[in-house]
């Protein structure tokens, strides 16, 4: 299945493009900007497609009217480009459940609806239109995507937003709107709402405030016992990361030697195990979709790199055994560990989750991106 993800260096693009090549073992097409100017570029570079996941939209703009026309004039360039290949297609509509509402934002999601249907059906394709609510996750854009992602980056900032009349919003995390992308290929699904979890506002703020007091202070894990918390956790540590890595405990010393915590979660279940590394070896070269895991540098000299998925550049931590340090691997990131000392390298490594063969969510990457 060869797959073209418009807007696929948003927010929504970047987690499908990762979900793809994560679980189905896709390299999607990318477009962004520049290919989206045209039909005509556009259309070049569906040449060798077969599906199309239409994730690129408007929801923000000086102006109503550029709402509403700017998501009406994406859907005419796609559809222009879709006649000139002369061929079937498949589509699929990241659409938003605002389409219902009669708001410049919701009627420019619903024209462009009704102008993929009918292309993509005089094409001889499928069209899904999925209505998605609000999106939140890793990597989302402050002041942007969603009011999740202002909450997280401002908390991490040390300030704290206000909350003004607090209600239940409908959340959907990016990863769980991805994979009802991907389900619906080749499928017609005129207009299907994707389900959330109703989430009251100020609680959202109550989570970060106490991930701040307690995780970006001493580590502590919170209790990840719902997925909407794991998802919030995974959402405030894309946040707060690199600038809060690594951290390092308090140390009791006495005459015995030295103790210190390496990790203390709020709950739920996991598992923490230990590792030595020879000089010059390293461990790692993978990434999780959701589970959180840390590396503690008990003995030796490490280096720690990472490097977010589908991106080139690698964040690089230095830990030495000298004072016991540890760094959490965001989730959608590479990472590996490597002894860059002369003796052996102790590190202890804690996940949220136990670990399931048949379900490891352990994905194999190197740190260097593959061309």
């Amino acid at each position: 299945m060869r797959v073209a993800i418009t807007g696929g260096h948003g927010f929504l693009g970047w987690h499908t493009a990762c979900r793809l090549r994560a679980l189905h073992g896709t390299r999607a097409v990318r477009l962004g900007r520049a290919e989206m100017a045209s039909a005509e570029v556009l259309g070049q570079a569906l040449a060798d497609v077969d599906v199309v996941l239409h994730v690129a939209g408007v929801n923000r703009a000086d102006s109503d009217a550029e709402v509403e026309q700017g998501n009406v004039r994406l859907a005419e360039t796609l559809a222009a480009a879709l006649k000139a290949q002369g061929r079937p297609l498949h589509v699929v509509y990241a659409n938003s459940v605002q389409a219902q509402l009669d708001n410049p934002y919701g009627r420019g999601k619903a024209a462009a609806a009704a102008i993929l249907s009918e292309t993509v059906q005089a094409i001889g394709g499928r069209f899904a239109d999925l209505l998605l609510p609000n999106l939140f996750g890793e990597h989302g854009r402050p002041g942007y995507n969603s009011f999740v992602a202002t909450f997280a980056h401002e908390v991490v900032a040390g300030r704290t937003p206000q909350v003004t009349g607090d209600r239940e919003i409908e959340l959907l995390h990016a990863q769980d709107a991805a994979a009802a992308l991907i389900a619906a290929v080749g499928q017609d699904r005129p207009a299907e709402v994707v389900p959330g979890e109703p989430v009251l506002i100020s609680s959202v703020l109550a989570a970060f405030e106490e991930m701040r007091a307690n995780y970006s202070t001493r580590g502590e894990i919170p209790d990840l016992g719902t997925a909407m918390m794991r998802n919030l956790f995974n959402t405030y540590r894309a946040a707060a990361f690199p600038e809060m890595w690594p951290l390092s405990p308090q140390v009791h010393s006495d005459d015995r030697g030295d103790l210190f915590e390496t990790v203390r979660a709020g709950g739920g279940t996991g598992m923490a195990f230990m590792s030595t590394t020879r000089p010059g070896q390293k461990r790692g070269e993978h990434y999780h979709l959701h589970k959180v895991e840390r590396f503690f540098v008990v003995k030796g000299e490490a280096e720690i790199q990472l490097r977010r998925l589908l991106h080139d550049d690698v964040v690089t931590f230095r830990l030495s055994g000298d004072k016991p340090s540890f760094v959490d691997m965001p989730a959608l990131w590479v990472h590996n560990i490597r002894n860059v000392g002369d003796t052996e390298l102790v590190t202890m490594f804690w996940a949220d989750q136990l670990l399931d063969p048949d379900n490891p969510d352990q994905l194999p990457e190197t740190i260097d991106p593959p061309r």
